[in-house]
C-alpha cells in the first residue's frame, strides 16, 4: 500500500506544474512574483485549490483576480502536461499561513529585542 493518498501525490505534481506554467507560460505583465505554496485536490481529482503567496502586497487582490481569470488557460496547459482522466478545475487562493508565519516571526524578534 502507498504511504500517501493518490490525491496528495497528484496535488504535489500539480503544484510543480502550475508554478512552472505561471512563471513561464502566463504572459500577463500585471502578474508579479508569485509563489505556489500548496495545492489541495479533492479525492475525486476534479476540483483543486491553488494556494499562492504574492511578493507585492499592494497588487495582491489584482493578481488574484488575474490568476482566477486565467484559470482556464492554466488548466488547459496542465492537461497537456499531466496525464489524468480529468484535469481538475482550479481556484486560486491567497495562502494566509505565510503571512501568519511572518507575523509570528516579527513578534518573536520584538520579544528578543526587548530582553
Amino acid at each position: 500500500m502507498h504511504r500517501y493518498k493518490r490525491s496528495v501525490r497528484v496535488a504535489d505534481l500539480i503544484r510543480q506544474e502550475v508554478a512552472d506554467i505561471i512563471q513561464y507560460r502566463l504572459k500577463d505583465p500585471r502578474v508579479g512574483f508569485v509563489t505556489v505554496t500548496e495545492v489541495k485536490i479533492s479525492d475525486d481529482l476534479k476540483h483543486g485549490s491553488v494556494y499562492i503567496s504574492i511578493l507585492n502586497r499592494e497588487t495582491q487582490d489584482e493578481t488574484l483576480k488575474i490568476l482566477n481569470a486565467s484559470a482556464g488557460f492554466v488548466r488547459s496547459e496542465l492537461g497537456k502536461r499531466v496525464r489524468l482522466r480529468y484535469t481538475p478545475q482550479l481556484v486560486f487562493r491567497i495562502d494566509e499561513l505565510v503571512e501568519q508565519g511572518a507575523k509570528i516571526d516579527r513578534l518573536l524578534n520584538k520579544i528578543k529585542n526587548e530582553e
